[in-house]
């Protein structure tokens, strides 16, 4: 998740209809990668074709979806956003009732490819349609993405159970159905989006690919997504289950998926750096596929071990955008289509290989192979010392804070702070701001503090980053997040309150914002944090309070929190939460 400014983020689940209909297309458009799984036994038996020839299911969708990857900058660069949505959202429309009507295996094969095309085109445009739509909240908007995604991978494989226990033909004409009324609602609502400043060539994610960097953790991620689609194209042929009780198992993998990609992947990254999680996670995940490996023909041991694999496919996913994101010197969409067309041609031809080595040896092989092209990938990103070093830099000062407060983009106000300036940092009002509604009031009442101890106020915003387990977009433009915090700091010169601003960059999640406005705070001896409340609870709220919660552990100084519930009223001497 995004760079948080502050615990203030209106909820999630308060944006336009606009989002919530590219939203509800996100969650189908991510059943897609476990939703034929429950149906591939189904598929090979009612059409007399091989475990190999089923497999390419995957291999004709990923591999296209990868090589598709390449132009969706170009295409969207060209038409908007907008369009290239409802052009992705067509395809898949269109392919996926297709692949149901099919009465052969090389149909189906043949409109998963087209499916793919579709597929690269919604999830290259998809985060950014829905950051630029919504009116609550950025970091509210990339929850609500990730909530999506997450339920479209848990969800998916037992959809595809259920339809699939009357048809194998029920999972593609129920993602037809559920993409055309995203479709719809994605017309109607949407509005049209500025196209970029600039189109994008078809060849700058290859030629960001010479970034020894982006390289690495590409082929990286290639090694990664071998392993994973080995277990998730194949797995389920030896396991012997029907489409339900397949539906079920990769469902408890989805669901692991997903609460590590949120939850796991955000802790263990705080507490042992990039390449140290990566490291580990790839080990363990190898060590996984190992057991799957020698005890593929147990199905009590097959079947816990996929699902625990959603452990480590889930914290991979997210540490690894996270790292492309930070030590990629290209543009993020440039970057995400760079690494997502490497990533998807492992993805793709795994499980192809697979049943291949399955009719030419014996069905262990392939996940022997999968733990070992883990092992490859753990080696290569041992050769990218200097840029693993940069990522762990980067990370470590949006962790502990930079050692002098965090001034990479400063922004004064109008209001000169006089004689008092060189003394005013030691004693000032922090007031840790974002773009919701409540900012406002956090100003004010930090204004208010310090007119009464007769102190300035040090405005902090966190420069927010559209990326997800998942994707990479331009996050919020370093412009637009200096803009914000001169807005604050002209509400303060208006009252004569002497203020000065600080945009904080290089979060790599919102526990690491709390711990940057912690380190800015402790770093002038402030008398006092003032933030705002939560709006929002349940999920939400435990998705988005480590900044608050980072903030309290860490901060030596008194906490005000402002209740968005009550109305504004004077602000007492002194007066202060913790």
């Amino acid at each position: 998740m995004s760079g948080h400014s502050a615990p203030a983020a209106a909820s999630p689940f308060s944006q336009p209809k606009a989002v919530f209909a590219v939203a509800f297309a996100c969650v189908v458009s991510f059943m897609g990668i476990g939703l034929v799984d429950p149906i591939l036994p189904a598929i090979s038996h009612d059409l007399n074709a091989t475990p190999s020839q089923v497999t390419l299911l995957f291999t004709s969708y990923l591999v296209i979806t990868a090589v598709a990857m390449l132009i969706t900058g170009w295409v969207s660069s060209r038409i908007g956003a907008k369009r290239t949505l409802l052009g992705g959202l067509a395809l898949i429309v269109v392919f996926s009732a297709l692949a149901g009507t099919s009465d052969s295996i090389a149909g189906i094969v043949g409109f998963r490819a087209g499916w793919g095309v579709g597929n690269a085109l919604f999830i290259a445009t998809s985060l950014a349609v829905i950051v630029a739509s919504a009116t609550s909240g950025f970091v509210g908007a990339i929850i609500l993405y990730e909530t999506a995604l997450g339920l479209g991978i848990a969800v998916g494989p037992l959809l595809g159970g259920l339809l699939g226990n009357v048809s194998w033909r029920g999972p593609f004409y129920g993602v037809a159905v559920l993409m055309a009324i995203a479709m719809i609602a994605t017309w109607v609502l949407v509005e049209p989006l500025p196209k970029p400043d600039h189109k994008t060539s078809i060849m700058e994610p290859l030629r960001a690919l010479k970034h020894r960097g982006l390289a690495t953790m590409s082929l990286t991620a290639l090694c990664y997504n071998w392993a994973f689609f080995t277990v998730l194209g194949y797995a389920p042929f030896p396991m012997g289950l029907g489409a339900i009780q397949l539906g079920l198992v990769f469902t408890g993998w989805g669901i692991l998926v997903a609460i590590f990609a949120v939850f796991g992947a955000p802790w263990l990254q705080a507490r042992l750096g990039i390449a140290r999680t990566l490291y580990l996670n790839l080990f363990l995940f190898a060590i996984v596929v190992l057991v799957i490996a020698i005890w593929t023909t147990t199905p009590t041991v097959l079947v816990v071990a996929v699902i625990v694999a959603g452990v480590f496919i889930g914290v991979n996913n997210t540490v690894t955008t996270q790292a492309v994101m930070t030590i990629s010197p290209v543009e993020r969409p440039v970057a995400s289509a760079a690494y997502g067309f490497v990533r998807f041609i492992g993805g793709g031809l795994a499980p192809y290989a697979a049943g291949k080595l399955v009719e030419g040896t014996n069905i262990h092989v392939p996940f022997y192979i999968g733990a070992g092209a883990l092992i490859v990938g753990i080696l290569i990103l041992r050769t990218a010392h200097a840029e693993l070093h940069e990522a762990e830099r980067v990370q470590a000062e949006s962790v502990a804070g930079p050692a002098e407060p965090p001034t990479l983009s400063t922004v004064e106000s109008t209001v000169e702070l006089g004689p008092s300036r060189n003394g005013s940092a030691n004693g000032a009002i922090v007031a840790a701001i974002d773009d919701s509604p409540i900012a406002g009031r956090v100003t004010e009442t930090a204004g208010r503090l310090a007119a009464i101890n007769g102190r300035a106020v040090h405005v902090l915003h966190a420069q927010e980053n559209a990326s997800t387990s998942e994707s990479i977009a331009e996050g919020e433009r370093l412009e637009a997040a200096e803009a914000l915090v001169r807005t604050h700091l002209e509400r303060l010169a208006a009252n004569g309150t002497p203020a000065i601003g600080y945009v904080l960059r290089g979060a790599a999640d919102h526990g690491a914002v709390g711990r940057m406005v912690s380190q800015h705070a402790n770093d002038i001896d402030a008398r006092a944090v003032v933030i705002g409340a939560p709006t929002h609870g349940g999920l939400p709220a435990l998705m988005d309070a480590s900044a608050s919660r980072e903030i309290w552990r860490t901060v030596h100084c008194d906490i005000v929190i402002v209740n968005p519930a009550t109305k504004p009223a004077s602000v007492p001497a002194e007066a202060a939460v913790r």
